[in-house]
């Protein structure tokens, strides 16, 4: 008798093995979402005016946003600790964050967003040391876009090697075209992004795409349903922006050209909720200073 060539699985309660234990694939995890700044007690704002005109000179910078303005940022230096405490309780950390290396190899500049998105905290150092402290709004800190056109050396992609380094086949190519994008793109053009996930791409060619663009001295990391890194090239308005999941795993590499990669900017509508949330903060800091008043 030949085999039969469909094997006979038995159905039925009791016919199929179960592990006891459940296996469910991981969950997505690490997602930020706003969350109201922990405001102090009422007694820990006495005397806390600096802070408060900082807070009020920095709702007001977020109306001149709104209605399309762009105010000068707001310096912080000179506060007091007790002034500067209550300052980074309510600013807090939001979701975007960026360094620029100075020529020496250190941070020059250390920027974070606070939980205001369009709201961000910009340090100034030298020797590791914070000269200069301030806030500045808008739907991204101005240094960035200075830093990332500074660091451009050419409009020209660098001539190829000869030969091409082993495993290098597909990016020689690639560049030609993204060198075709930069040179096409316009000031408030959408970007043009070149999809390396979707491509035979392989280490070498990766390896040496990144080589021919050169890298910028920007560093940019948005912290949202998993995480984004962003630097800049040496060729203008032209980044490197990669995706990765809340495991770390890449799930998309991508070469943008644009001034300012859209995943680090601050959208009008952040700005106006940032607007409404600052103004419903300074009401209650405002509240607890007349109550202060009032009981004197």
């Amino acid at each position: 008798m030949k085999e039969f060539p469909i094997p006979v699985v038995s159905i039925g309660p009791g016919s199929q093995v179960e592990s006891e234990e459940l296996d469910y694939m991981d969950m997505p995890h690490g997602m930020d979402i706003y969350r109201p700044p922990v405001l102090p007690e009422p007694e820990q704002l006495a005397n806390r005016a600096q802070a408060h005109r900082v807070l009020r000179a920095t709702l007001q910078a977020l109306n001149e946003v709104c209605d399309g303005g762009t105010p000068k940022p707001i310096s912080l230096d000179g506060l007091d600790l007790e002034d500067m405490a209550l300052i980074n309780q309510v600013m807090g950390e939001g979701e975007v964050s960026a360094k620029v290396t100075g020529a020496d190899g250190e941070d020059s500049v250390r920027i974070q967003e606070s939980v205001f998105a369009g709201l961000w905290r910009v340090m100034r150092l030298e020797g590791g040391r914070v000269v200069e402290d301030s806030l500045e709004v808008g739907a991204v800190p101005a240094e960035l876009r200075v830093s990332a056109q500074t660091d451009v050396v050419s409009r020209r992609a660098p001539p190829l090697p000869e030969p091409l380094p082993d495993g290098v086949m597909n990016s020689p190519m690639l560049l030609t075209e993204i060198e075709d994008h930069w040179h096409d793109w316009k000031p408030g053009q959408q970007p043009r992004v070149v999809n390396l996930t979707l491509l035979p791409m392989g280490v070498p060619d990766i390896s040496f795409l990144d080589h021919q663009l050169g890298t910028g001295r920007l560093l940019i990391l948005s912290r949202g349903y998993g995480n984004c890194r962003i630097t800049n090239t040496r060729m203008p308005n032209c980044w490197r922006v990669v995706y990765y999941n809340s495991q770390d795993v890449v799930i998309l590499n991508t070469v943008e050209v644009i001034d300012m990669p859209e995943v680090a900017c601050a959208a009008r509508e952040d700005l106006e909720d940032s607007r409404e949330r600052l103004a419903e903060v300074l009401q209650w800091v405002e509240g607890a200073l007349d109550e202060q008043k009032a009981a004197a």
